[in-house]
């Protein structure tokens, strides 16, 4: 080995050397940093994937109960996932089976509320929107149109497009605007694809709104 390179492989090496003793503490720390923020991401994870098993149990209990007709124990599981796993969909759920049996019990205003709840602590855009037409349903049973159509018009355009858009058709006949009720129920049929059959439910609306239309004239 020539002279010079000795001499440049002993400067390079007093250089790192210079260098680590210059920042070896910045290293250290570093590395231990790192150490401490991927266990605490692994103890993070643990924990949310327990946090989700537990409320997944709650909610299968739930179940349970729930055909029992036990109200006052459903209601006490309903409120623990609401209070305790509320940024958890089994909360949704739970306070979603609620308001059905309220619907099933004619308890509008409850069922209401129940989803009202439900569509503020919605995890998912999915989900908040699967809940704002149950309110859009219940809204239309208690003879709301309007506000059956308020709760549509918060959904994302396209979600649940057949089922949205029918009952935007039905909430619009509701109200006497039987034009625009005949495009809702056509962008519903259309939602269907092609190989839908033309003597479905919603064509058949479009034809009741089509002899109506001729009877009136």
């Amino acid at each position: 080995m020539a002279f010079n390179d000795a001499y440049d492989d002993y400067e390079q090496s007093e250089r790192v050397q210079k260098w680590l003793r210059q920042n070896g503490l910045s290293i250290a720390v570093g590395v231990v940093i790192g150490l401490i923020a991927i266990f605490g991401y692994q103890q993070w994870r643990n924990h949310r994937l327990g946090h989700q098993m537990q409320a997944s149990g709650l909610y299968q209990q739930l179940q349970g109960v729930l055909d029992t007709g036990n109200t006052n124990a459903s209601d006490m599981i309903i409120q623990q996932l609401m209070k305790d796993y509320s940024d958890t969909p089994y909360a949704l759920f739970a306070v979603s089976d609620r308001a059905r049996h309220q619907v099933e019990g004619k308890q509008l205003d409850k069922a209401l509320d129940s989803l009202a709840w439900a569509e503020q602590h919605a995890p998912s855009p999915e989900l908040k929107a699967l809940v704002e037409l149950r309110i859009a349903h219940v809204q239309l049973a208690k003879g709301n149109a309007q506000e059956s159509l308020n709760a549509l018009d918060r959904m994302p355009a396209n979600s649940y497009a057949i089922e949205s858009q029918e009952l935007r058709g039905d909430a619009l006949v509701k109200l006497g605007r039987r034009d625009d009720a005949r495009k809702a129920y056509q962008a519903a049929v259309s939602a269907m694809g092609s190989n839908v059959s033309h003597d479905n439910e919603v064509q058949m609306k479009i034809d009741d709104l089509a002899t109506a239309g001729k009877q009136g004239a």
